[in-house]
């Protein structure tokens, strides 16, 4: 049961960070999700060091600590994607 939740927050992370940033991502889906799957697990971590992981009701820091490793990891993760690919993608 904990690898379908990461998969449903990765997948929800990754979903709401390619909102937020500006302009088009060309990564797919099953990628976006792997980024939110891992910018998950950094803000878990970071929000640990900080001393925020565990807190009384919603941890509100926590997920917001993912929401912002989420939105690094697909920015950085959408720019290789595209070096890599090269412009082929561009169909």
């Amino acid at each position: 049961m904990g690898w379908l939740w990461a998969i449903i927050v990765g997948f929800v992370l990754g979903l709401i960070a390619k909102a937020i940033l500006p302009g088009k991502q060309h990564s797919p889906l099953w990628l976006t999700t792997i980024f939110g799957m891992i910018g998950a697990i950094v803000g878990n971590a970071i929000a640990r060091a900080v001393g925020v992981d565990a807190t009384r009701g919603i941890d509100w820091s926590r997920h917001l600590f993912q929401l912002v490793a989420a939105l690094i990891i697909v920015f950085l993760g959408d720019m290789a994607y595209v070096a890599l690919r090269g412009s082929k993608q561009q169909a």
